[in-house]
């Protein structure tokens, strides 16, 4: 199994992660998060279904059969013009590239073809390689820094973007590893997460941090950090319950969770993940951007990307933003989680092998 972050004998030390920034809030009454989608339990049993560059490849088969078509049709038997080139980004615009990627992308096309008749394969493969130019600087392993006990890892995002999974996935890759892990519960409004987040730890044998539904989730991430501390864990990962990325009280319960966690150590959370979900399309940016101001986003993992076309957000969201996108899921299996390489997204984005 390709394993998603380096092994122990690859690490060198890492600086020491700069203390995520908060923006001081005034303090407001615990409020309870919006409902939530429920997330499926992870599968028992997962059947073989090839390689991960094949799974890639099919997850992201409504994105660029999209684009696959789309150029095609334009580009054939076409010499590339302006009204080529006008069509083409707004095709890529409807492929949630974003305008400003768009024209960037068409631009470079035309700087060494324009006039000049050219393939639909021709623009899939020129447009595959400038994509992953722009990813490839954002594709980076997460690294457990080895000098933490624990790396205290918090993970955040919107309602139904499969956050407690994505915990269960990373934890179950990292004790493969040979790690020790310990995970929280701190989605404590719903009972069917804590549920899902015990079987994972099950499975994976990492000890589960838990309390009862409505327990307040900044104390239950204080004690556990405690305790990992005490026990020499090498890794925390802290689950929270979905909110809303414009519902002001809700965001302040997630800062009052950094807050206490500060107490014990000034430095934590060393690591917060934002998990996305593919399906949001453009709505994404706003996600990254009030996240990133109130609890100082340090990487990305995108989800579901199976499930919609709208894939090429990610190249947007590189080029805007330019945080880590440290890993990508093209499905529910603890296999289809694993470490975002640009140029094998780039290629399958296009339906290029």
């Amino acid at each position: 199994m390709i394993k998603l972050w380096r092994s122990r004998s690859d690490e060198t030390k890492p600086e020491a992660p700069a203390a995520a920034p908060v923006v001081p809030q005034p303090a407001v009454p615990a409020a309870a998060p919006e409902p939530e989608t429920p997330e499926p339990e992870p599968p028992a049993a997962e059947p073989s279904r090839g390689g991960w560059l094949s799974r890639l490849r099919q997850g992201l088969t409504r994105s660029s059969g999209k684009l696959t078509e789309g150029i095609t049709g334009i580009f054939t038997k076409r010499r590339l013009d302006h009204a080529t080139l006008e069509e083409l980004e707004d095709l890529l615009i409807g492929a949630d590239l974003g305008p400003v990627t768009a024209a960037r992308l068409t631009k470079d096309l035309a700087a060494g073809r324009f006039g000049k008749e050219i393939s639909a394969e021709e623009v899939r493969g020129l447009l595959a390689a400038d994509i992953a130019g722009v990813l490839a600087p954002v594709a980076r392993p997460l690294v457990p820094d080895p000098t933490l006990r624990p790396h205290v890892v918090l993970m955040v995002g919107v309602n139904g973007t499969g956050k407690t999974t994505t915990i269960g996935k990373l934890a179950r890759l990292w004790r493969d590893e040979g790690r020790s892990v310990m995970m929280v519960a701190g989605d404590t409004f719903r009972a069917a997460a804590v549920s899902q987040l015990k079987i994972w730890g099950e499975r994976t044998g990492c000890v589960v941090v838990a309390r009862e539904t409505g327990a307040d989730a900044a104390g239950l991430a204080y004690d556990a950090l405690e305790r990992a501390r005490r026990e020499g864990t090498e890794l925390l990962l802290i689950d929270t319950a979905g909110r809303l990325h414009n519902k002001a009280d809700l965001m302040a319960e997630l800062q009052k969770l950094i807050r206490v966690i500060r107490k014990l150590d000034p430095t934590a959370p060393h690591t917060v993940l934002l998990t996305l979900d593919a399906t949001t399309g453009q709505n994404a940016h706003a996600q990254v951007e009030v996240f990133q101001s109130m609890v100082g986003v340090t990487g990305l993992v995108v989800t579901k990307l199976d499930g919609s076309a709208r894939g090429g957000v990610l190249v947007a969201l590189a080029e805007k933003f330019g945080l880590p996108v440290h890993a990508i899921g093209v499905g529910e299996g603890a296999d289809d989680l694993r470490p975002f390489e640009a140029n094998a997204f780039a290629r399958s984005l296009m339906g290029l092998e």
